[in-house]
């Protein structure tokens, strides 16, 4: 008679088991190695949280942040497709820079992108500078860019990445000044 319930409940506590097994959650960890992680920084463009006082320089500053990023990756092919980008948002009071950077969009040859990067720093630097209406900006030097010439480049977080040499030299370099509104 014990057996015959034992054996009457076995189905019941079969029934119970499997629900319970079915409902259990499982839990995964991904596990990325150093070069995934690597990947991942490079294609994770700056979040600008700068506000300027005119569209266009808006834009302009948008640009030059994915360039200077695509410098900073060796990555000559995206430096150049932002920088026709760029080309395109300029006014014609702004020939030279638009004349700069379209140049810059011609080229493949990621040191002649770096020197015109600079070249063009220099002139739109202070439009940066007396455009921002809100936010921080940084300007940041190389002292061994072009054979130690120096070199300066704007960015919108303090961490140095250095475009202009990529990742032999990702780090060389300091914030300069310090530009907020």
């Amino acid at each position: 008679m014990k057996n015959l319930n034992l054996f009457r409940l076995l189905p019941v506590f079969l029934l119970i088991f499997t629900a319970c097994v079915d409902k259990k959650e499982t839990q995964s960890v991904e596990v990325n190695t150093t070069q995934e992680v690597k990947k991942a920084e490079k294609e994770t463009a700056d979040v600008a949280d700068q506000d300027f006082i005119d569209g266009m320089t808006g834009k302009i500053w948008h640009n030059y942040l994915e360039i200077k990023m695509a410098l900073t990756n060796d990555e000559s092919g995206q430096a150049k497709d932002a920088a026709k980008g760029m080309s395109d948002s300029f006014s014609e009071d702004r020939a030279e820079l638009k004349s700069i950077a379209a140049q810059l969009g011609d080229t493949d040859d990621i040191e002649e992108q770096r020197r015109l990067f600079s070249k063009f720093t220099e002139l739109a630097g202070p439009m940066f500078e007396e455009a921002l209406s809100g936010g921080t900006i940084y300007k940041k030097f190389c002292p061994m860019a072009f054979n130690n010439d120096g070199a300066y480049w704007y960015a919108d977080v303090e961490e140095i990445k250095n475009p202009y040499f990529g990742d032999k030299m990702l780090n060389c370099g300091s914030v300069k000044k310090t530009i907020e509104k």
